[in-house]
């Protein structure tokens, strides 16, 4: 990987993965193969030439390595093998080989902040076997006294007693995740081994998950009981974090033309300088959540007050900041939605009366804003929330522990006073599925699906959009070309107008004499364009959501979730 210096006139270096446009594959939910309801790896091989179509230059494959799937995946036992259920490490070359043909590129999952309790450092950890006694957070007690008040990330203590070796161990997610120790060397040597295993069988770089809890502060100290959750300041961007990922990054990234972008919750703009280009950490580029924490209740995600509430013009202030602060050593990374996120359009955009309108100015933002845009699966067609009516329904460990927690403490007294914030925040949302026809379990299985189709699909599939040339889906298609085609529309320069408007998010993006400007009408109300000080006389629409949209944006109303980009 090179993280070159701005040129002269202050314009990024030319860099593959910030011309990309990457899409995730959430490979348990992407396409069944053999029947068993669980997607698979020769699924997403037999879909290599749908994703070649749509125009993506990267896959981003979520976990497919040996788990016992106490967290879909992200419990790993095994770095160095592929999970029966998905296939084989043959299945794994075969889609490499079959991406690279297509000049398609691969991302995969880097889980290092925890490993499965199955896996066999932790094994041999719990045994205090010769070497490996410190490679997790290990702490002695009596077995009904955690060591702090720390809590884990999927609901109640992040602690739990280990009667093999007779103490604690932390994990800050499920309690089959247990905490490394990055404090010990032989652990970042581990992790250095792993990465550089995975970058020598040719993959083209790594999503980093969690990457800013491996740093914990010494003494782990009890943390705020006002913070959700708690003890976050004492695990999260923790003091040694630069030193450590440093150092990973000299010992592998720095030697590949490999991409990365972090998974870094609590990451503001001011701190991301420090963790991208040569000039920090080596990172590429980071996963941010200011934008979708916008809408969680004051205390975090399982608050049952306050949530669902957001408007445009805090939107614009994130999203601006972040289009307009980082530097020319630093890069976005522009996302909606993902594995972790409520649908898109049911979430940010309108999933009833205006669900093409508004999925498409969605997309639109996705591929004209400054960074390298991510497509989560099924967002191409308009995907939408599911329902689920009981808890039984629910298959995330984190939607199931913050409900749990709810109950236990007696902030609710049942399932059904959470429904709709379930509804409207579930990580299940995402893993519903992919819905590619109208025929039974929607062309995904000839199985039982693992989980449960959403009923939306024999209208909403891929097999319908792809033949409808107005759908979302060309949408998409249409977009990422126009990316393609326009330097303008990644490296060029951001400038926010109109930042108070509660409906219009309205932006320009310009590279030397090249100028491109783009109108959001975000509401379900028509919106007119007031004089911003753009000359959009002559402006020509590059692309349009809208058969006729306006000719001349400056004083034209625009309709409900409208989105039009202008050459000026």
């Amino acid at each position: 990987m090179s993280q070159h210096a701005p040129t002269d006139d202050g314009t990024p270096d030319r860099e593959w993965w910030k011309e990309a446009v990457v899409y995730q594959i959430y490979p348990r939910s992407f396409n069944d193969s053999d029947g068993d309801g669980v997607g698979d790896l020769p699924g997403v091989v037999e879909k290599v030439d749908y994703l070649d179509s749509l125009g993506i230059d990267v896959v981003w494959l979520c976990p497919v390595y040996e788990s016992p799937n106490a967290d879909n995946g992200y419990d790993i036992s095994d770095y160095r093998s592929i999970a029966a259920e998905f296939g084989t490490m043959a299945d794994w070359e075969a889609l490499l080989s079959a991406l690279h043909d297509r000049d398609i590129r691969l991302l995969m999952d880097l889980v290092v902040n925890h490993t499965s309790d199955e896996h066999e450092w932790f094994e041999r950890s719990r045994r205090r076997e010769d070497g490996y006694e410190d490679y997790y957070y290990w702490r002695e007690g009596l077995p009904d006294e955690p060591p702090n008040n720390w809590e884990s990330f999927m609901g109640g203590s992040a602690w739990t007693y280990d009667d093999v070796r007779e103490a604690w161990y932390l994990h800050l997610f499920d309690e089959k995740q247990p905490d490394l120790n990055w404090e010990n060397p032989a652990v970042r040597d581990e992790v250095a081994e792993l990465v550089n295993w995975w970058l020598e069988k040719g993959i083209d770089g790594f999503r980093v998950d969690a990457i800013n809890y491996v740093s914990k502060v010494e003494g782990l100290p009890d943390g705020d009981p006002d913070r959700s959750p708690t003890g976050l300041e004492q695990f999260s961007h923790g003091p040694r974090i630069h030193e450590f990922l440093r150092e990973l990054y000299e010992r592998t990234f720095a030697n590949y033309d490999a991409m990365t972008v972090a998974e870094m919750s609590g990451t503001t703009v001011e701190m991301a300088g420090d963790y991208l280009g040569e000039s920090g950490d080596g990172l590429d580029t980071i996963f941010h959540f200011q934008h979708v924490e916008l809408d969680v209740g004051p205390d975090g995600r399982w608050d049952p007050e306050g949530w669902g509430e957001w408007s445009l013009p805090e939107l614009k202030r994130i999203t601006s900041r972040w289009q307009g602060e980082l530097g020319a050593d630093g890069w976005n990374a522009v996302y909606l939605g993902n594995h972790d996120q409520p649908r898109i359009v049911s979430r940010f955009g309108d999933d009833e009366t205006y669900r093409e309108e508004s999925a498409k100015l969605l997309a639109t933002f996705l591929l004209t804003a400054r960074g390298t845009p991510f497509v989560y699966q099924g967002e191409e067609i308009g995907a939408t929330n599911a329902e689920f009516d009981s808890l039984d329904d629910l298959n995330d460990p984190m939607t199931i522990g913050g409900v749990e927690g709810l109950l236990a403490d007696g902030v609710v007294d049942s399932y059904e006073e959470v429904r709709d914030l379930v509804n409207y925040t579930s990580r299940d949302h995402a893993r519903t599925p992919m819905q590619w026809d109208d025929t039974e379990s929607a062309g995904f299985t000839d199985g039982e699906p693992w989980l449960a189709l959403n009923d939306d699909y024999p209208g909403i599939n891929v097999e319908a959009a792809r033949a409808d040339e107005g759908s979302i889906w060309h949408h998409y298609r249409r977009l990422i070309d126009l990316r393609h085609a326009e330097d303008v529309l990644v490296y060029g320069e951001y400038d926010l107008l109109l930042p108070e408007h509660e409906r219009l998010f309205v932006y320009t993006r310009t590279l030397d004499d090249e100028r491109v400007l783009v109108v959001l009408d975000w509401s379900a109300e028509p919106a007119t364009v007031e004089p911003t000080g753009v000359d959009a006389a002559d402006a020509e629409v590059l692309i349009a959501n809208y058969d006729d949209p306006p000719a001349d944006p400056v004083g034209s109303e625009f309709r409900p979730y409208e989105a039009v980009v202008y050459r000026l």
